[in-house]
């Protein structure tokens, strides 16, 4: 009989291997990085082209351009892009970045020959209609009048135009922004950023020679956009710390949205930092799970992250609390960073951070599309699969004293911006 009292042995997860893409190029010099693997005839296209022209006065221009891109062209209307695309089985997602914008299709094989030409439309010959404007601006506007009465989206809306600024990573975005759309200018930067120079393919899936040359047939000629533009390069200096509190008289609770400026992918210690965020707030273990939330009862739920974009990385820590135990709960959570500033990790809790962040970079690779993911991660920070390597090396090796300076160095409370929406 299984004894069930007994937890199953483990061990440590040894190799992890990932399927680098097969790196190809259309007529016109798009590059396109194909992950040939599966049965199914299934494939994920991704269209991804740089942000571009970022202008502080115009700072909704790229994310316009991304929601309403399928919703007319020159040769079909919004309904007849969704009546094709449903009718095939495809699906047509448009994703938004700090860094690049993604026009994504899922499609049969079978089908591609189809639904391309409704891409290829997209990319080349998408009108902006003013009907279709005039919509996305009424309904933005009442979404962010009703974002503008929580507490958490305040808290987050702050914090990043604290450390980031006017830019495109830190806009402090108002209805007079979204009054501000011209369908003209929308027309400028769709034709400035939505270009063969511009663009990157990655397909996933069962992608073999008969889909490539289908891709090349369709957008492996010049396109019709070809307007000049400047990739957003953007730099950042760190502010100085301190509290920013913005009261709401009627909170029941109050968010908290805390860091600073770090170090992105590129730096050589962040893997080490990675796995110091894992242990103060990346995973339901967390230290600060285990304190605010486990042991004091203040929240449901509290979290620390890193996060890595082309120009910058940032550190946060987020939260919504009790108004009456904020005051504690920030005081908690500095007790926590000291403690990682002061005293050595136990063996047992950093052989756990190990064990479920191998873990979980094993887990995330169950198909092509999460190898194709893997992929885009460093491609577009400028790295290679030794990045991978070296991430496998550093949390299978990393000793306490590694992350206790790894801490001083990076965590550092009067450096930390702390953005407080409700009540202290």
């Amino acid at each position: 009989m299984l004894n069930r009292t007994l937890a199953p042995a483990s061990k440590q997860v040894n190799d992890i291997n990932f399927i680098a893409p097969t790196k190809q190029q259309l007529a016109n010099g798009i590059q396109v990085f194909t992950v040939n693997v599966g049965q199914q005839e299934l494939v994920r296209i991704e269209f991804i082209f740089e942000n571009v022209n970022y202008n502080q006065n115009k700072p909704l221009q790229a994310v316009t351009v991304n929601s309403l891109i399928n919703n007319g062209t020159k040769t079909l209307s919004a309904k007849e892009i969704a009546e094709k695309v449903d009718y095939y089985g495809a699906f047509l997602q448009t994703e938004y970045g700090a860094d690049q914008t993604t026009i994504t299709l899922f499609s049969l094989n079978k089908h591609l020959v189809a639904v391309l030409p409704i891409v290829k439309s997209i990319l080349n010959e998408s009108v902006f209609p003013q009907q279709e404007l005039d919509i996305f601006i009424q309904n933005q506007k009442q979404k962010l009048q009703v974002n503008l009465q929580k507490n958490d989206f305040i808290a987050r809306k702050t914090f990043a135009n604290t450390i980031f600024g006017d830019t495109a990573y830190g806009s402090d975005i108002s209805m007079a922004d979204y009054d501000a759309l011209k369908r003209d200018d929308l027309l400028t930067y769709f034709k400035a950023a939505f270009k063969p120079a511009n663009c990157t393919i990655i397909a996933a899936g069962k992608f073999e020679a008969k889909e490539f040359d289908l891709l090349n047939q369709f957008f492996g000629q010049e396109w019709e956009n070809n307007e000049p533009s400047t990739v957003n390069e953007l730099t950042y200096a760190p502010v100085e710390g301190g509290e920013i509190y913005i009261e709401k008289a009627d909170a029941v609770q109050s968010a908290i949205r805390m860091g600073n400026l770090s170090i992105n992918r590129k730096h050589q210690d962040f893997p080490a930092l990675q796995i110091l965020n894992c242990l103060l707030g990346g995973y339901f273990g967390s230290r600060l799970m285990a304190n605010i939330r486990e042991d004091k009862g203040y929240t449901y739920g509290i979290g620390s992250g890193i996060a890595s974009l082309k120009d910058a990385g940032y550190f946060f820590i987020a939260t919504e609390v009790g108004t009456e135990v904020c005051a504690n709960a920030l005081q908690e959570i500095e007790k926590e960073i000291n403690i990682l500033k002061t005293e050595l990790v136990g063996e047992e809790e950093l052989d756990l951070v190990r064990n479920f962040m191998l873990g979980s970079m094993l887990g995330s690779l169950e198909n092509a599309f999460s190898h194709a993911d893997k992929f885009k991660n460093i491609y577009f920070s400028g790295l290679d699969y030794d990045y991978y390597s070296k991430y496998i090396h550093t949390v299978k090796t990393i000793s306490a004293e590694e992350l206790k300076a790894i801490a001083n160095t990076y965590l550092n409370w009067n450096a930390m911006t702390r953005v407080v929406v409700g009540k202290k």
